[in-house]
């Protein structure tokens, strides 16, 4: 168990600094540059993983907790709730980056092509509306979690050391189940159907380009690697979502957490988050050309500061 935290440890680490390159690189572009519209989406989702590697896996917060001396039973209703509040968030926001590529590199005789134009302003729209609605879809959950009274009662299913579900009748548990599980589902299933789309455009334009050059000269264009990005991240997002789905299901109809499934359940919920910055950086451009322009700058610093010094 121990070595299993310490690989959270690593992995959150990873994470909270990979997201924290990524999300300064999203902050530059939309304030200095003329963002993409995926930019002002990618840019939400680094802060809400952020946030996810504070709550989520229940490592930080919890700590910062103690040493504020918190009540344990705030600390766990207000853990419990930003991380699914986060969660919920990250699955809502990737699915819309899925959906707003889709409309972009949809061709024009499309259907889809006639949102182009309004894309910026239903953005906006949807994003506000995804945070409305995960705000308050979490709130009722609050309610069914508590302090952990660490005394033997099979009617509470410990979570964390300090935490615990709250007893509740079948009814309930099967409709907090059912809802929350019909919303992921749902948005599941939008990004495998635009996730489709994008690679039957994908397709498509190289079998079109190929007729007019060579295999060697084809070189993939902007929107086609921002694409490849996202087909990668949703893919990746599904898998480890389905793993997730599978414990978090199997724990609660059977109400009982073991801990280590429940440091497996951390480590596969942290993935995702962890995994997409670092992808991000490594296939976009952007990225590396201003990771490459800043070690340029550094280097020149260091040589004039060398010169004058030795002056």
């Amino acid at each position: 168990m121990f070595s299993l935290k310490n690989v959270l440890y690593f992995q959150a680490g990873l994470g909270v600094l990979a997201n924290m390159l990524l999300f300064c690189f999203y902050i530059f572009i939309i304030i200095g540059h003329r963002p993409k519209p995926t930019d002002l989406i990618s840019c939400q989702l680094t802060f809400v993983h952020i946030t996810m590697f504070l709550t989520a896996g229940y490592i930080w917060l919890s700590d910062l907790f103690e040493i504020l001396n918190v009540e344990n039973d705030f600390k766990c209703k207000a853990t419990f709730y930003i991380s699914r509040v986060m969660r919920g968030l990250s699955i809502c926001i990737t699915c819309l980056l899925s959906v707003v590529q889709a409309v972009t590199i949809s061709p024009s005789a499309s259907l889809l092509a006639t949102f182009k134009q309004k894309l910026k302003k239903y953005m906006i729209y949807a994003l506000l509306c995804i945070w409305s609605f995960n705000i308050s879809f979490s709130i009722n959950q609050i309610f069914y979690v508590g302090a952990y009274t660490n005394v033997s009662e099979t009617s509470q299913m410990n979570v964390i050391k300090y935490c615990s579900l709250l007893p509740m009748n079948y009814v309930i548990r099967g409709l907090i189940l059912t809802v929350t599980s019909s919303r992921d589902v749902f948005l599941v299933g939008i990004m495998l159907i635009t996730s489709t789309y994008m690679v039957i455009i994908l397709l498509r334009h190289q079998r079109q380009c190929k007729h007019l050059h060579s295999i060697s000269q084809l070189r993939a264009s902007p929107e086609e690697r921002a694409t490849q990005i996202i087909l990668l991240l949703v893919v990746f997002f599904v898998v480890m979502y389905w793993v997730d789905f599978i414990i978090t299901t199997t724990s609660f109809l059977l109400w009982r957490y073991e801990p280590v499934i429940l440091t497996v359940q951390k480590f596969v919920v942290n993935a995702y988050p962890t995994i997409t910055p670092l992808v991000q950086i490594s296939i976009d451009r952007r990225i590396i050309t201003m990771l490459k322009n800043l070690q340029s700058k550094c280097y020149h610093m260091f040589l004039k500061r060398c010169f004058f010094s030795s002056l």
